[in-house]
């Protein structure tokens, strides 16, 4: 029997009749017979899947038998996800721009560059952070070989690409082939 609820849910909704009994309680059906007219299924049908969704806690009824989504179950397995997560991904200390962070940057690696601006900067700031410290200065093949391992498995981005743009917004500053990024750089820009 599955123990982690994540896979407890994936194998709850691996069955088309529990994820449409479980979409017709979620978009309001609060009896039986409401969930076998909204979700197409026979009363059997209805009544397997129902008793399946309230063993596995996901739908309630109320005091007054009315069926609902136990919203409170999802919250609790989204906070528990969310703390077994490995602390070696961005964090930035504003779950904002750790959402973007993750979005572009698995693993060390960037997947590819946002198409918002915004974005894009946060991304770049954060990896110029990440490779380069404050005040030292690198000779131009130390900053590339740097920010190949940025690149490495991705046909969107190369490390002269990323180079130019790090430059373009003063994340790295170049003066005859030498780079140094900025003791203070900005931290201005959100998601």
């Amino acid at each position: 029997m599955a123990t982690d609820p994540t896979e407890q849910l994936v194998r709850l909704f691996a069955e088309e009749s529990r994820v449409r009994a479980f979409a017709a309680v979620a978009l309001g059906a609060g009896s039986a017979d409401d969930v076998a007219r909204a979700a197409g299924l026979s009363p059997k049908e209805t009544a397997l899947a129902l008793l399946r969704l309230r063993e596995q806690g996901v739908v309630s009824a109320g005091d007054d038998g009315e069926l609902g989504v136990a919203y409170d179950l999802f919250r609790q397995y989204a906070r528990r996800e969310a703390d077994s997560r490995p602390a070696d991904g961005p964090d930035s200390g504003d779950p904002r721009t750790d959402i973007v962070l993750r979005t572009f940057v698995r693993d060390g690696r960037l997947v590819r560059l946002p198409a918002r601006w915004t974005r894009k900067k946060l991304v770049l700031r954060y990896i110029a952070e990440q490779t380069f410290e404050p005040g030292v200065e690198y000779p131009e093949r130390t900053v590339d070989e740097r920010l190949r391992g940025w690149c490495e498995d991705s046909d969107e981005i190369d490390h002269v690409t990323l180079r130019r743009y790090l430059v373009d917004l003063h994340h790295l500053s170049r003066s005859e082939g030498i780079y140094r990024r900025p003791a203070g750089s900005a931290r201005t820009e959100s998601a």
